[in-house]
């Protein structure tokens, strides 16, 4: 793989939204006559996270996803009050802008609290877009039981602005390789595709901003955890079990907490399951699809 130029043809593919102030890049694809997939990714990365798995979805999907604000190709404001409140009003829009009248999700990480709060959105009345069913990949889903890197530590503390100033190309591969199964580790093309996407538009300046979402997910718990536990949409998570922010000690507690939970988890996998594991993840997410038919 040559990641950048796989990253310009993403890029290339895609368009710049208008949201507010903010240019948000939009990448959509597939059958414009298929069900609507809007695929949200993680922190600290973009929507080319799935360009791994968009060839095992976009012959029964139209696929939509985006690169949320602070993150990949879109704006990036330093200083800015970032929210996951925000990022849902964001992927509303996207939803908009691609002509989804209704829309399941498939979402990672950072993105898996953006669709709790679209799942929340959902019980609180009628939205725009009809929410369908939700499968999640590895996240902090529940505050108690997501495990900080130690990077993700500082950056939450008052030096937070300093690391974030001082990372580099070789702090993301340490964080990145810890995280992967050890038979899926990231070789150095990924690693210089995610860096490069981290840091086009100055995006080291909002790291700092942006990891507060982890404050937001303790402070809004009770409305995000209640959504997975209220709703009676399809919910499915898919898990890489050796993850040690959100792997199989996250698992144990989905099964306490979530009524009939609905799990794949795949052996060896880490915190990434639509890159370490594209084929997985697709065949784990058709069955669930298939099981809602």
């Amino acid at each position: 793989m040559n990641a950048k130029a796989d990253i310009k043809a993403w890029r290339d593919a895609g368009c710049m939204l208008r949201f507010g102030h903010h240019e948000i890049f939009v990448r959509s694809g597939g059958r414009p006559d298929g069900p609507a997939l809007l695929l949200i990714h993680g922190f600290p990365t973009s929507s080319w996270d799935w360009q791994p798995i968009w060839p095992e979805l976009e012959n029964t999907h139209h696929l939509i996803s985006f690169d949320m604000l602070g993150f990949g190709f879109s704006d990036k404001p330093a200083g800015h009050r970032y929210s996951m409140f925000e990022q849902a009003d964001i992927a509303q829009a996207v939803l908009r802008h691609c002509g989804a009248s209704e829309y399941h999700i498939l979402a990672h990480d950072y993105g898996d609290t953006v669709a709790q709060e679209l799942l929340a959105r959902d019980l609180d009345g009628p939205q725009a877009c009809t929410l369908l069913s939700v499968c999640l990949l590895n996240g902090g889903l529940f505050p108690e039981s997501h495990r900080l890197l130690t990077i993700q530590k500082l950056l939450l503390s008052p030096i937070g602005p300093l690391v974030a100033r001082l990372s580099s190309r070789r702090s993301l591969a340490i964080s990145m390789r810890n995280i992967f199964g050890p038979d899926t580790q990231p070789d150095d093309d990924l690693l210089d595709g995610f860096w490069w996407l981290l840091t086009v538009n100055d995006g080291k300046k909002c790291i700092a901003d942006l990891i507060r979402y982890v404050r937001e997910r303790a402070e809004f718990r009770e409305r995000w955890v209640g959504a997975m536990q209220r709703s009676s949409r399809p919910l499915k998570l898919v898990n890489g079990p050796v993850d040690p922010i959100s792997g199989a000690h996250m698992v144990e507690r989905y099964r306490q907490i979530v009524p009939r939970p609905n799990i794949t988890e795949l052996p060896g996998i880490g915190h990434y399951p639509q890159v370490e594991s594209p084929a997985g993840v697709a065949a784990a997410y058709r069955e669930f699809r298939e099981s809602m038919a």
